[in-house]
């Protein structure tokens, strides 16, 4: 018998109930923290000489309808000027931001905490689209270091508009939507325990970052919002994303080329297309990706579990290697592992020559749950390049219907089996 909608809703849950169960006591002592961070927010902390800068002493209306864009760069220009500790304090209110840049270096600042108190302070996005340039973000943050974003407030992109006028995914001359959340060049970040909803385009993008640190995030849109990725991250090292729900309609997580140094532990996926290495190949110059680890996380109900994607007929050569996948249940998921070579996402698509990336050194360990279609492993490589060193130890993928066993399919590659394997290994 097939898995029906109630014993797949029970699943869910379950998998929620064990999530909390591993990782509730890391989340209580995070909200600890943080209402700690608040009570330190006083005369104590005066000793410490840090310096607080309240969103609301600078103009902010926090109606919901002013936008309040300006006073919230006026707060951050005196954070970033002063010295030592610095604290911007986002009070409890609902606040219409348009597009904001907060851009350091902040030379004589130790560290600077943004601060959305209370869990209650609530950015709403401006809609019109004229407002924004392409491929940039909503709220951006620039050439900072040591910065902590924290709080439990929530950024709502208020995408749903948006979205109907995104060409990106039949068109490759598309505008790039804003990003609700973008840091680019920063070094020792770290963002916990907050909310992004319903983003224009990616809900969260790292470019040139090193040493981020992100945990208890909630990210979240609809399965068939297009370009939501959860998180993207590109040109970036020592990346550390951990314990966070993310459901959108594309990508959980995308890590895209240059990247090095990459773990991503503990996620709840879906709705989306899993969590992915590229796209890679597409544009002339791309870096190598090397360093990957996601393990300790659940997929449930995505078009894709963990996926690798490159294009075919890339214009330079790079590589992806030294790549572990591990300890991940899949629920329902129409293809939990797949590597695709030839990816294309457009009507059409160049396919004069085999994708130039080159992968090898991929590991997938204790991948386990159930495909929603029957070929439960798709590893499609290329024919220029085939992959190299990849190793299956203990997979075992059912399908969700339990009529027949899964299959497998592989082009240009020789896979090492151990352990267990299902569906069974390609001839």
């Amino acid at each position: 018998m097939g898995i029906d909608i109630i014993g797949m809703g029970l699943i869910y849950v379950l998998s929620f109930f064990l999530f909390f169960c591993v990782n509730g006591r890391e989340l209580e002592l995070a909200r600890t923290g943080v209402q700690m961070l608040e009570r330190r927010s006083t005369a104590e902390l005066k000793g410490e000489k840090f310096h607080f800068f309240n969103v609301r002493s600078f103009g902010a209306r926090a109606d919901g309808h002013t936008d309040d864009r300006h006073a919230f760069l006026k707060a951050w220009n005196e954070a970033c000027g002063s010295i030592g500790k610095v604290e911007l304090l986002i009070p409890k209110g609902t606040y219409l931001i348009g597009p904001i840049r907060f851009a350091g270096p902040c030379r004589n600042v130790s560290s600077i905490t943004v601060l959305m108190k209370n869990l209650q302070g609530y950015l709403k996005a401006t809609k019109d689209l004229s407002e924004y340039e392409s491929s940039s973000g909503w709220i951006e943050f620039r050439w900072t270091e040591d910065l902590n974003l924290t709080g439990g407030g929530t950024f709502d992109g208020q995408g749903f508009e948006a979205w109907p006028q995104n060409k990106c995914p039949v068109r490759a001359d598309c505008k790039l939507l804003p990003t609700n959340l973008k840091f680019i060049g920063t070094n020792r970040t770290a963002v916990q325990n907050i909310t992004s909803l319903n983003s224009k385009f990616f809900h969260i993008a790292l470019v040139n970052c090193k040493d981020f640190k992100g945990s208890q995030m909630n990210i979240s849109a609809p399965g068939n919002s297009p370009n939501t990725d959860g998180i993207h991250v590109e040109r970036s090292s020592n990346v550390y994303i951990s314990r966070s729900f993310i459901g959108s309609g594309d990508d959980c997580i995308s890590v895209g080329q240059g990247n090095s140094h990459i773990t991503i532990v503990g996620i709840i996926c879906g709705p989306g297309h899993g969590i992915s290495v590229g796209s890679l190949g597409r544009y002339p110059n791309e870096k190598d990706v090397n360093g990957l680890l996601v393990k300790d996380s659940i997929i449930i109900g995505t078009t894709n579990g963990v996926r690798i994607k490159t294009w075919a007929d890339s214009p330079n050569s790079s590589e992806a290697t030294n790549m572990t996948f591990k300890n991940i249940i899949m629920i329902n998921v129409h293809n939990p592992i797949i590597i695709d070579q030839t990816y294309c996402p457009f009507i059409s698509c160049s396919l004069k020559a085999p994708s130039r990336v080159k992968l090898s050194n991929i590991y997938f360990k204790n991948i386990r749950g159930t495909s929603s279609s029957a070929v439960a492993v798709t590893l499609k490589c290329s024919q220029g390049n085939p992959c190299q060193n990849i190793y299956f130890h203990d997979v075992h993928l059912d399908l969700s219907s339990g009529n027949k066993h899964a299959t497998s399919s592989c082009t240009n590659v020789r896979v090492k089996y151990s352990g267990t394997q299902i569906p069974p290994p390609c001839d």
